[in-house]
């Protein structure tokens, strides 16, 4: 196995098993995760609501129990979206390659135990995808504007970093582009600086700290300012376990989500150049935290709550791409696959070699390029 292979095997294993593990405490404090399940979480465990199918408000969601959420659904969507073209992505291939994934794609959708199609299980600032570019035809690079402005992009776009892997400029620049389809603002800059992180993640002799560093040459306005100050928070903790409130007084100033994160007001979620969504730089503050060890980086967002699985997905993928898939604790690696029904390992083989084409692919192009561009300097 490559070290290409090895890497993006354990970026998309990395951030299903993170989602999985996250699931089951989205949306609640640290306190109540500690009440709820006894003490830290340290693995699978059920959902928080044991009445799932009744719980409000994020019913009949089956979270918990090793089972992956739309988060996953929507990489290994866009995997299949990369394998289809065989090249790099912008927001039209959102328009001609995602929108049928999500609506002409039946599969097994862990959460609702049953079969469906991703359209069915969706966030509804996902479903924006769909309602803009099918029904309402859209130019691609200009629907995401008047979504809601939160994490759906950044979520699933860690592919984009393995097809650009060791350039996280040109990952940001694909992603920028590519999530203009779905997302804008600081939701949209957030899309852009997860890949690049993950594709300096891919590069031998990347390390945590080399990872925040080019997430902060890239970023812009207040995702660069979030994640600077809670970045730096985290450089003074040993541990995710005794951080949280430290890390959330860091990203309070630049989150437009309330305390109560179920309560949110007016001004959640609204276009702005002075806020930041809080998943991305979470999950970096403890990737650094953690030294790039995977699984105190997943468990750091895994109990963090407010949206864990999230948090841990982009932690897992970073972490995953630094150390590989032996960096995934393999016991979490098959039982995830196996309760959500899906193969964890086969997407990153396939993007992996999605990855290899596309570069074939661009040194081509710059070849030719600097042939022609040679023509222009002769006398």
């Amino acid at each position: 196995m490559t070290p290409l292979d090895d890497r993006a095997i354990g970026c998309v294993a990395g951030a299903a098993v993170g989602d999985a593990l996250g699931g089951a405490t989205e949306g609640w404090t640290p306190e109540q995760i500690v009440e709820r399940y006894g003490g830290q979480v340290e693995g699978i465990v059920p959902p928080f609501n044991e009445d799932w199918r009744n719980a409000r408000p994020i019913a009949p969601y089956h979270k918990g129990d090793g089972h992956i959420t739309d988060d996953t659904l929507m990489t290994h969507a866009l995997i299949r979206v990369y394998e289809k073209v065989g090249d790099h992505l912008g927001a039209y291939a959102m328009a001609e390659h995602m929108v049928p994934e999500l609506m002409g794609r039946r599969q097994w959708i862990p959460e609702l135990e049953a079969e469906a199609l991703p359209l069915q299980r969706i966030f509804l600032a996902e479903k924006w995808i769909v309602a803009r570019l099918h029904y309402g035809h859209v130019d691609p690079r200009e629907a995401g504007v008047g979504n809601i402005v939160n994490c759906g992009a950044a979520m699933y776009v860690a592919p984009v970093g393995i097809v650009n892997a060791a350039d996280p400029d040109a990952a940001y620049a694909e992603a920028v582009d590519l999530t203009g389809a779905h997302q804008s603002s600081y939701g949209r800059e957030a899309a852009g600086v997860l890949p690049a992180a993950v594709a300096e993640a891919m590069r031998p002799g990347a390390t945590a700290d080399s990872v925040v560093a080019a997430c902060l040459r890239l970023a812009k306005d207040g995702t660069r300012a979030a994640i600077e100050a809670v970045c730096e928070a985290a450089r003074g903790l040993g541990h995710w376990d005794g951080s949280f409130a430290t890390l959330r007084a860091a990203m309070r100033p630049y989150d437009t989500v309330a305390d109560t994160y179920r309560d949110q007001g007016l001004g959640a979620r609204r276009p702005s150049r002075t806020h930041s969504i809080e998943e991305l730089p979470l999950a970096l503050a403890f990737l650094l935290i953690a030294k790039g060890d995977f699984r105190d980086t997943v468990l750091g967002g895994v109990n963090y709550g407010r949206d864990a699985d999230s948090i841990a997905s982009m932690g897992g993928a970073i972490a995953g791409a630094l150390g590989g898939i032996a960096a995934v604790p393999v016991e979490w690696v098959e039982r995830v696959g196996t309760a959500s029904r899906t193969d964890l390992v086969g997407p990153g083989r396939a993007i992996a070699e999605v990855a290899r084409r596309v570069h074939a692919g661009d040194v081509a192009r710059r070849r030719a390029h600097e042939a022609a561009f040679a023509g222009l300097l002769e006398d």
